[in-house]
């Protein structure tokens, strides 16, 4: 079955989108390591960024949707967007706070699996067709 072109742009987007928030979560980690080992006027730094790609996952669920994506990476767009109010939760919970770490590592590891998923599913390998009479040793 043939994709649209809305369809297929939805993907390029999904898959764009999801790219960015590894990186942004790789960078926000970063940003929590410069706090506790460098200097922790960078906690400031990784309060404020996480306002950029909080909302990352609730794009990636509307361009699923728009796109036609598997529902593997609808759900795993919804864990991403409860794994990051799971992080608020646990930044503001007396208590919880040894946690928040644990769910950055375990976001970071599913935001890649989702990344990786959604490039091999716009861009699937073609199986090597041997050409009739040629034989390989």
């Amino acid at each position: 079955m043939k994709q649209s072109t809305v369809n297929r742009g939805a993907g390029f987007c999904f898959l764009g989108v999801a790219g960015l928030f590894v990186i942004c979560i790789m960078t926000q980690i970063f940003i929590a390591g410069m706090a506790i080992f460098t200097d922790s006027s960078y906690w400031h730094s990784h309060i404020v960024f996480v306002r950029i790609f909080e909302l990352f996952p609730i794009v990636m669920l509307l361009l699923s949707f728009i796109g036609k994506i598997s529902t593997f990476l609808r759900w795993m767009s919804v864990l991403l967007l409860v794994f990051v109010f799971a992080q608020y939760f646990t930044a503001n919970f007396d208590g919880a706070g040894a946690v928040h770490p644990l769910i950055a590592a375990v976001m970071l590891w599913v935001s890649i699996v989702v990344t990786v998923h959604a490039k091999r599913s716009m861009f699937p390998k073609k199986e090597h067709v041997q050409p009739e009479g040629v034989e390989i040793q």
